[in-house]
């Protein structure tokens, strides 16, 4: 016995509303995507009278100083010895490299000498220290 077919229904789905739900999803997205201007450790920078602003933020590198000693490169938590070492790397990486220290006015200098030295021993020289503009009076 042989069964017969039935006739053929195709039920296709509709894709011309497809673009407006792509739109609408990538509107959404940009909408709802928070961008971190900076990182790192909360620090009050020192205030100076004359400031010049970095070129780009493409060659840059922050390293944040916190007033109770502690070192922060990428959001991470690191000693004075291990700056040296990350910082080899980058610079590495990239010789085009300027590090960005950005140190808490109530930072010790001795914690920032230290980060200093160990940067002349990775051979990373460009360093530009980080500060606000001072509000005149």
């Amino acid at each position: 016995m042989k069964f017969r077919r039935k006739s053929g229904v195709e039920s296709k789905i509709s894709t011309s509303s497809m673009p407006d739900i792509i739109f609408m999803l990538l509107i959404f997205f940009m909408v709802t995507t928070v961008l971190r201007e900076y990182s790192g450790l909360p620090v009050s920078l020192p205030k100076a009278e004359r400031i010049e602003k970095l070129e780009s933020k493409r060659h840059t590198s922050d390293i944040w100083v916190s007033k109770d000693g502690l070192i922060s490169i990428e959001d991470k938590l690191f000693n004075n010895d291990d700056v040296r070492h990350i910082m080899y790397e980058k610079r590495a990486a990239d010789p085009q490299l300027t590090v960005s220290l950005k140190a808490d006015q109530a930072a010790r200098m001795e914690v920032i000498s230290g980060v200093h030295n160990e940067l002349r021993k990775a051979d990373a020289l460009k360093l530009n220290y980080s500060t606000k503009v001072k509000v005149p009076n």
